[in-house]
């Protein structure tokens, strides 16, 4: 076996080497730079991996620029079947992280003797990327979490009591979901700890399967535990800053609001949506007074962020609440309590286009 210098000062074949895997790297890195730029719009992200490239491209030597040759590179124009099915920014993000990441440790391994300040860049840069690309990932679920909340236009709130048992309740969601559902509000007011986690734990993997988001009523730990999409939270539960503490930055806080100073003050607190309500008179809360559509009025003239009217709305009923002003509802009977959950579900969205 032929002796190796592992020294790219005294063998063209590492600068070479090193050549390669540094344009690897700071390519891999604009990648991921341009999405936290164009796609998250995150300065915050964006500025490290600037940063990063910067630092590797000082360290790019004429040395190893010289030394390339890709017309005598035997692998150049290479690729892989798995990168024809990286069919969102997700995995697009995750190949060049990794690509990076491993760019970087051939880079270390290989200049520790010629160049100790390039190895010591890249082993700096590698384990900085480690942590980064966990916020960058966090960002991008927060990212589809809110793209899907803009698109949903129904949400179903399970049914808090009635006479269905776990699994019918269960199976009504599943049909709402077929039906076209992307906002599923798990709601149980009476019952076991222990029933609620198993319904969540239920829910949340049909809504994962469809494609759905899954938020918790009331329930900050249940929606930790089933690693929901996000928590509604009522006037009387816990104040944004705490709720958002224990949630962390990447998921959804809804809050109710009965009035317009509510909703003023959920918006400056920094909730992602909005409960309006309630519209008309429903068993549900039978404790509430109706506010009626003039409220569903103002509403619509002061919320900024996505918000759904909600109470005793039906197929009969919905034509006059979208013409005051609302463009999402949050329905229970309507659709719990239908024959045919898929049925009134397909009504309510071809109402709601």
């Amino acid at each position: 076996m032929e002796w190796m210098p592992i020294d790219p000062c005294t063998d063209e074949r590492v600068a070479r080497l090193i050549d390669a895997n540094l344009d690897r790297a700071r390519e891999g890195l604009r990648v991921i730079e341009d999405w936290c730029r164009f796609g998250l719009d995150r300065q915050d992200l964006v500025i490290p991996l600037k940063d990063w490239r910067q630092q590797l491209g000082k360290r790019h030597d004429d040395r190893y620029r010289q030394a390339r040759s890709t017309a005598t590179d035997t692998a150049a124009g290479l690729s892989h079947p798995a990168q024809q099915i990286r069919t969102d920014s997700t995995l697009v993000l995750k190949a060049n992280a990794s690509r990076v990441q491993e760019a970087l440790r051939v880079i270390e391994e290989f200049a520790r003797i010629g160049d100790a300040e390039l190895a010591e860049t890249a082993a700096s840069v590698r384990y900085a990327l480690y942590d980064h690309e966990v916020r960058i990932l966090e960002a991008c679920g927060q990212n589809r979490r809110r793209q899907r909340l803009n698109s949903s236009r129904l949400c179903l709130i399970t049914d808090p009591g009635g006479s269905d048992s776990s699994s019918a309740m269960v199976k009504r969601v599943e049909l709402a979901l077929i039906a076209g559902v992307s906002l599923v509000q798990y709601r149980r007011k009476n019952g076991a700890d222990s029933l609620r986690l198993q319904e969540a734990r239920q829910l949340a993997e049909l809504c994962q399967a469809h494609q759905a988001l899954l938020v918790i009523n009331d329930r900050i730990d249940l929606a930790l535990l089933v690693d929901a999409d996000g928590v509604h939270l009522g006037q009387d539960d816990l104040p944004h800053t705490e709720a958002r503490r224990l949630m962390g930055p990447d998921k959804l806080i809804g809050r109710s609001t009965h009035r317009l100073d509510q909703l003023d003050q959920a918006q400056r607190d920094g909730a992602d949506y909005l409960g309006v309500g309630a519209v008309y008179a429903t068993a549900t809360k039978a404790d509430r007074t109706a506010a009626g559509l003039d409220w569903v009025k103002q509403a619509s003239g002061s919320a900024t962020i996505p918000w759904f009217a909600i109470g005793g709305i039906k197929s009969h009923n919905i034509v006059e609440v979208l013409e005051a002003g609302a463009t999402r509802v949050a329905v229970v009977s309507a659709i719990m309590g239908a024959n045919d959950p898929a049925a009134a579900a397909r009504q309510l969205l071809s109402q709601l286009c």
